[in-house]
């Protein structure tokens, strides 16, 4: 019964629950991502490690010709090349950071692993559009020494640009020397560039 328990446990999953949950919404691109991973099992477990996995994915959506055959009623074949879509898919970015190392789990009890990781300054933001996008998603692995892991729902992390550094103008300010003169009519002071007298209206003389 040892060895058949052993061959069943092998392929059978622990009875248990885990989840993650992140301390915000939405995160910048060179920040750390942190949160805590949650596991509650139903049975004794001794787990190997703890560790979340951050994975960036990359899709586009490309085209090429391709040659297509066709029989014609009369039994001729007919060949002509058609442009087809596909998407491409590239994975630019793995992380799997260990939470915590050997420990066990008992029956019952809930537990939570705080982790911490960075995402890369020099990676890509989120973005989700009709030609391509870029998702990062994030998972938790309870590694199960002698059986299957217990993994978490993956979960979609936002990650946004960094805000740019707004611009500053500095204005120079620029003083000069007037120098005012009696107007030769009524008196009154004005600068010595003026045309007219600003009191009188009457035409400067130099």
């Amino acid at each position: 019964m040892g060895f058949l328990k052993r061959m069943r446990e092998a392929v059978t999953k622990p009875k248990a629950s885990a989840s993650l949950k992140l301390n915000k919404n939405a995160y910048i691109l060179g920040e750390n991502l942190e949160g805590v991973l949650s596991v509650t099992s139903e049975e004794e477990v001794d787990v190997s490690e703890v560790r979340a996995e951050l994975e960036a994915t990359e899709k586009r959506k490309k085209g090429r010709y391709e040659t297509e055959t066709n029989t014609l009623p009369d039994g001729k074949q007919e060949t002509k090349q058609v442009w087809k879509e596909y998407w491409e898919t590239a994975t630019f970015f793995t992380a799997k950071p260990q939470i915590s190392g050997v420990t066990h789990l008992t029956t019952g009890n809930a537990n939570a692993f705080s982790f911490s990781l960075v995402i890369p300054a020099s990676g890509q933001a989120s973005y989700m559009g009709m030609d391509g996008s870029v998702t990062w998603t994030l998972i938790g692995v309870i590694g199960i020494k002698g059986r299957p892991d217990i993994t978490t729902p993956a979960v979609d992390v936002q990650v946004l640009k960094a805000p740019e550094a707004p611009m500053i103008i500095k204005e120079k300010v620029v003083e000069r020397e007037v120098v005012m003169v009696p107007c030769k009519y009524c008196g009154a002071l004005m600068p010595e560039t003026s045309l007219a007298c600003p009191n009188c209206g009457a035409k400067r003389i130099a």
